[in-house]
């Protein structure tokens, strides 16, 4: 496969993406508020701002795609109702303590996902109709712990560009690393059911070319790796840094749009905490 080369887009649905890209990195920033020393959770009393600019650089598995390199403004607002960051919302629900070590976490989630393609963006998806992002919508549970937090979330479509849903599971924990630094590896795995798939990696009829045999995207699971970091100058400052490897659900691999096993993304950025 050749190597791909950086890019910046400069296409219509550029702004979209960009805003879709972060939510990536709003897992981030997911750790700063502890960092920093406020409370955080459904039953934290305060209100905190964040403002910080960052980049991501990402590699999507459609065939000769370029890497995109987005700077993203970042944007938190966080109370014991709410959590915004860019364009992801949570709505938070009464938490439950089961003891001092452990609490269930509950909330509503929306989210803006910028997945999707037009047909200037490889050539192997010359004469494909566009693929939109769309405005998800679901429910979260969290289980936190000393020892590890665990998280299942579901979501659909609320958009109905691809009519899908997706359950995302994941577990982490979270490490200081002397005064001022926390790592918090993680692992995780998603399905997306067949509308999904098929929306995003399917060939229809109408899109068949010799080179491109049509395909029917089915349901699959999707594996994910990565570690998220933060170094604490001092309780206003942090560099955040994000590094995440999706190992593809093999009814995305055997897409004819699709050369590649994973994708990835990194993650840089600054913020500053009022």
């Amino acid at each position: 496969m050749p190597l791909s080369h950086p890019s910046t887009s400069t296409s219509p649905g550029y702004a979209l993406r960009m805003a879709a890209l972060s939510v990536m990195a709003a897992g981030s920033c997911m750790s700063f508020t502890a960092v920093a020393g406020e409370p955080s959770g459904a039953g934290a009393s305060t209100t905190s701002w964040a403002l910080g600019l960052g980049i991501m650089s990402e590699q999507e598995p459609y065939t000769d795609i370029d890497r995109e390199n987005t700077p993203i403004p970042l944007l938190e607002f966080e109370n014991r109702y709410i959590h915004l960051f860019g364009p992801q919302i949570e709505f938070k629900l009464p938490s439950v303590d089961i003891n001092d070590a452990q609490q269930l976490n509950f909330g509503i989630v929306g989210k803006y996902d910028g997945s999707g393609y037009e047909e200037d963006d490889a050539p192997i998806l010359d004469g494909m109709s566009e693929r939109k992002g769309g405005f998800w919508a679901g429910a979260r549970l969290e289980w936190s712990s000393d020892f590890v937090d665990a998280s299942v979330e579901w979501l659909a479509d609320a958009s109905g560009n691809s009519d899908g849903q997706s359950v995302n599971l994941g577990l982490e924990r979270t490490w200081h690393v002397g005064e001022h630094m926390l790592l918090t590896p993680r692992v995780g795995a998603k399905w997306q059911d067949e509308k999904a798939v098929d929306y995003y990696f399917g060939v229809r009829d109408d899109e068949v070319r010799l080179n491109r045999p049509g395909y029917t995207g089915e349901s699959g699971v999707s594996a994910e790796l990565g570690v998220r970091g933060v170094y604490r100058f001092n309780s206003r400052h942090s560099i955040l840094m994000d590094v995440e490897v999706t190992s593809l659900a093999d009814e995305i691999q055997d897409s004819p749009l699709v050369d590649r096993s994973t994708s990835n993304s990194v993650f840089l950025g600054y913020i500053y905490h009022f």
